[in-house]
């Protein structure tokens, strides 16, 4: 089956485009992909939807990798609010 792996960063991505056999899970894409981030993972979702690593794939899967927020979600609004209420 067809399986992309994908990680965003900033100002780039990285796409890894595979073949798995059937029963493939998250974990075994994130493996062949190699990408080497393992580190900077906080978890992973298919089509954006959360998974956990031992998640079956489907053909035509996409697998993300994703990262640690950089700043809380309320904090970022706030201070997109109080920029907006400055101009």
């Amino acid at each position: 089956m067809r399986v992309e792996v994908v990680i965003a960063w900033p100002h780039r991505h990285e796409l890894r485009e595979l073949r798995l056999e059937e029963g493939a899970t998250v974990a075994d894409a994130v493996r062949a992909a190699g990408l080497g981030h393992e580190d900077q993972i906080a978890g992973y979702a298919v089509f954006g939807a959360a998974a956990a690593p031992e998640t079956r794939l489907h053909d035509g899967d996409r697998v993300e990798l994703l990262r640690p927020l950089v700043m809380d979600p309320k904090e970022a609004r706030r201070r997109r609010a109080a920029a907006r209420a400055r101009r």
